[in-house]
């Protein structure tokens, strides 16, 4: 079947992906992360319980939604995929882990939100190719106790990846768009000496790295990075 489009050419999202996932694990949670390459700010992690219904009509990947759009779909996607929740790692953590690190970390976070609200995944569907969730099995990984011992009591659940996921499966477009929405809005509330945080939302324009050069580095600011 042709993927269906919005006037703007946007490939919609759907739920027939995540129903057969359903049909073999049981509870499916999709999850989508924001904020990855930002030069400042947390990375963030939306996560969101497949919903039973239908999904809002015209959701896909907030990337390609306008602002106006994702504020619209927000509180749809949250009514739709209950229960739900957006979580991060800070800048401080991105630089003593890693950001890979620092996903699992807010990806568990997420999951132990979730499960705060009575809910264990069966079946996480994680957008993408690589699965950065899963905490790795090598003894000689600093972070493998602690968050191992997090992960199983979310309940370790099988991960599957799917590229495109944000666009093309309805619970993580939901994902998505919760975690763009409350991460944009958490980035426009941050102090701002004149980084232009509500313009840039901590990601490495030309007018953010020039203010970097002329203010010097914030306590936002991931240091272990490349930021001038």
């Amino acid at each position: 079947m042709a993927a269906s489009t919005n006037n703007g050419g946007a490939v919609l999202a759907d739920t027939e992906f995540e129903r057969q996932l359903a049909s073999q694990y049981g509870t499916v949670i999709g999850i989508d992360e924001v904020g990855r390459g930002a030069l400042a700010g947390p990375v963030g992690v939306g996560a969101c319980v497949a919903g039973l219904g239908e999904p809002p009509l015209g959701l896909t990947d907030s990337k390609a939604l306008s602002l106006k759009q994702r504020e619209h779909f927000v509180s749809l996607a949250q009514e739709w995929a209950y229960p739900w929740a957006v979580t991060y790692a800070s800048n401080r953590e991105v630089d003593e882990l890693g950001i890979i690190t620092a996903l699992r970390l807010a990806g568990i976070r997420a999951l132990e939100n979730i499960k705060e609200a009575g809910v264990v995944a069966d079946v996480v569907l994680l957008d993408g190719s690589h699965d950065w969730l899963t905490p790795p099995q090598d003894l000689f990984s600093f972070d493998t106790a602690p968050l191992v011992e997090r992960f199983q009591a979310v309940g370790a659940p099988p991960v599957v990846m799917k590229v495109k996921a944000d666009a093309s499966c309805s619970v993580v477009a939901a994902a998505s768009v919760m975690a763009k929405v409350a991460r944009d809005k958490l980035m426009e509330e941050l102090p701002d000496p004149g980084y232009g945080w509500a313009k840039n939302k901590g990601y490495g324009s030309a007018a953010h790295r020039e203010a970097i050069r002329s203010l010097g580095v914030s306590q936002w600011h991931r240091t272990s990075w490349k930021l001038v």
